[in-house]
């Protein structure tokens, strides 16, 4: 029996295709459409470019993963279930630089009255910063109970514990005025850049 070799491959290379992870683009970073975190499947909720500066520097790529996908930034903000926020930088950014724009975040989209309760975890936070290189990411997962975990270019540095500080961090890209407009809008299903 004589084997068509061309519709071997193409069955084989169709059969592959239905076991790889989709992924979605943004400023030349791709991420998967779904990540596992312990039990839990988190989908994509968006992808948003962070820039910076009047001359729009590209900063890095902000991945958001919920449990349920949604527009609305309360809902993701205030929900209590587990959220994986990834950041995929692409350029190289000192952590006195990252520091200085988690000051900025966290005063720019928290109440003046929440802050003195978060201070001592926003500190224990920002020990945490590293330099950061094109390439590397930052990843915050968040636990409900357990607070936000920081992981620094796949290196665990600790757990910032509560989930009023999650909501906080969070807000920093979903609250009243993220860093750029763009990063919001994409972290909710919108068009990245």
């Amino acid at each position: 029996m004589k084997v068509n070799l061309s519709a071997a491959i193409f069955a084989m290379v169709i059969s592959l295709g239905t076991v790889t992870v989709s992924a979605k683009d943004c400023a030349g970073v791709s991420l998967p459409d779904q990540v596992q975190l312990d039990s839990s499947k988190l989908a994509l909720n968006g992808l948003g470019l962070r820039q910076a500066t009047a001359f729009k520097v590209n900063v890095y790529v902000a991945a958001l993963y919920v449990a349920s996908p949604s527009g609305d930034a309360n809902a993701i903000v205030g929900a209590s279930t587990p959220k994986q926020l990834v950041l995929s930088f692409v350029r190289d950014v000192s952590a006195a630089d990252l520091n200085k724009a988690w000051d900025e975040g966290f005063e720019n989209n928290n109440a003046k009255e929440q802050l003195p309760a978060l201070h001592d975890r926003i500190a224990k936070f920002k020990a945490t910063m590293a330099d950061m290189k094109k390439g590397q990411r930052l990843t915050f997962v968040h636990k409900p109970g357990a607070g936000i975990q920081v992981d620094v270019n796949g290196a665990a540095k600790g757990t910032i514990e509560g989930d009023d500080f999650a909501r906080a961090l969070l807000s920093i890209w979903l609250g009243p005025k993220p860093p750029n407009p763009g990063v919001k809008t994409g972290l909710l299903g919108g068009a990245c850049g």
